[in-house]
């Protein structure tokens, strides 16, 4: 029987673009915003859907102000919980990135993960953690301690990667050894550098680790800090690093694919990377070298 399901991805900008609002008035705003395309994608019969990285608030890493920590709250806690509610009325899996307070003093950048029956299933935190100008992550964010979990869903084995992460491809690796077959790459990226590599980092992960990836980035500016252009361009690339669908730069929108997991299969008959792959010779890749 074959294996396919229909994933989905939600692209939205800020509603509340105002540097007077409060965390609290951006965070209900987001929350706002999100639900009817959360409706629009169980009215689609998305089956495994996932939602920007820290989609509940704005990226306030350009920022250095303490504010921000009240958005952070704990997994499970009150947003994971709506949206289990949701996963639950559409048999729909969910990917719910948001800032997590583990206690006080301690955040993560994290992706909880709930079943298509509304079941908390565990919880993924960003590993690699970005300190450059306008991106002031170490501020905000511990790096990651969980590993690179796989989640066994009610439709495929889910693994996550959060933005910055993307650029790394040894934790691509073990989200693949650890059996994923599709990883979602949360993301809030701006014009310049990056936006080259939006389309060559994670086709190029999908092809070596022979799974699927999608791949969600916000659309729009943000002030007050307005750092740059969010690009948008979510999609769907599969094991053969063919992307089967994108969403626009500019709009918000739901981004929707059917995803032939069978395909992985056939890839990795074709492509041994698995079967021919040397750890025995990868040791120095654990030893910080100069």
């Amino acid at each position: 029987m074959a294996r396919k399901v229909i994933g989905g991805l939600i692209q939205l900008s800020n509603p509340l673009n105002d540097e007077k609002a409060s965390v609290a008035q951006v965070r209900d705003a987001m929350m706002a915003k999100h639900l009817p395309y959360i409706d629009e994608a169980g009215k689609k019969g998305v089956q495994v859907l996932c939602l920007q990285e820290m989609f509940n608030g704005p990226y306030f890493c350009p920022s250095q102000d303490s504010k921000w920590c009240d958005i952070a709250e704990t997994i499970p806690g009150p947003t994971v919980e709506t949206m289990q509610a949701y996963a639950k009325k559409y048999s729909m899996v969910i990917v719910v990135p948001i800032y997590e307070r583990e206690m006080a003093g301690v955040y993560y950048n994290t992706a909880a993960v709930i079943d298509a029956d509304g079941t908390y299933l565990g919880k993924y935190r960003k590993h690699h953690i970005p300190q450059t100008s306008g991106f002031w992550e170490k501020y905000f964010f511990k790096p990651g301690n969980l590993g690179y979990p796989v989640f066994d869903t009610r439709y495929c084995k889910v693994g996550v990667y959060i933005c910055y992460d993307r650029h790394f491809p040894e934790g691509a690796r073990l989200l693949g050894l650890n059996g994923a077959e599709i990883v979602f790459n949360p993301s809030a990226t701006v014009a310049g550098l990056s936006q080259h590599l939006w389309k060559i980092e994670q086709p190029a992960h999908a092809v070596a680790n022979g799974y699927y990836m999608g791949c969600i980035n916000r659309v729009g500016t943000e002030a007050p800090w307005n750092i740059g252009k969010f690009y948008g361009n979510s999609y769907f690339v599969n094991p053969r690093g063919e992307i089967i669908e994108c969403g626009s730069e500019d709009n918000d929108e739901l981004v929707v694919a059917e995803i032939d997991l069978d395909l992985i299969e056939e890839v990795r008959r074709t492509w041994q990377f698995y079967r021919d792959r040397r750890p025995d010779s990868y040791d120095n890749m654990v030893k910080q070298l100069p």
